[in-house]
């Protein structure tokens, strides 16, 4: 099972190996089976996005542009609609040679010296998460509706915070609704 797993993750190894130093480009297909790879409590359905991975090979390291383009359905937090949500995003990163894989740095991804390939997957799937929005709101959601979410919203409870009330009763009770939905 495993194996099979990354089999399937190697679909998105770019190999850089056998390439000329210079510009390079990959293109990927990103759908359900992607996020399938990942363990994830996935916010979205049906993806359709494209991932280019722009490749710029250098002696000693590896520049990699990444860009995700496409549409997620998303479920507006409102009324539960699902509805399009277009994702666009884009990561740049270093890739350096070194003893061993190391992420720790943000920039800069170091991998061992005897890799040929270097998978993208994890920072595509990460580059669509980072378009994702933390408030769903379907386009069909008026400004009215709007209007009165934002009146339970959190950001009102914490101004009133400083009263050191752990939790506000409107709050609660709004959660309580959410949850036995």
């Amino acid at each position: 099972m495993h194996t099979h797993f990354m089999d399937k993750l190697r679909n998105y190894d770019v190999s850089f190996s056998g390439l000329k130093n210079g510009k390079h480009e990959f293109k990927f297909e990103i759908d359900k089976t992607f996020f399938q790879l990942f363990d994830t409590e996935q916010e979205f359905t049906n993806p359709r996005i494209l991932a280019d991975v722009f490749l710029e090979k250098h002696t000693t390291f590896l520049e990699f542009e990444i860009k995700v383009r496409g549409m997620v359905e998303l479920i507006c937090d409102i009324t539960n609609d699902a509805f399009d949500y277009p994702i666009e995003n884009e990561i740049k990163i270093l890739v350096n040679f070194g003893e061993e894989y190391d992420d720790s740095n943000e920039d800069v991804i170091t991998i061992p010296a005897s890799d040929h390939a270097f998978n993208v997957a994890q920072l595509i799937y990460e580059n669509v998460q980072l378009s994702i929005p933390m408030k769903k709101i379907s386009p069909d959601v008026s400004d009215e509706d709007l209007e009165i979410l934002n009146r339970f919203s959190p950001k009102d409870i914490e101004e009133t915070e400083e009263e050191e009330h752990d939790s506000d009763p409107r709050w609660d009770a709004l959660r309580k609704l959410k949850d036995n939905n």
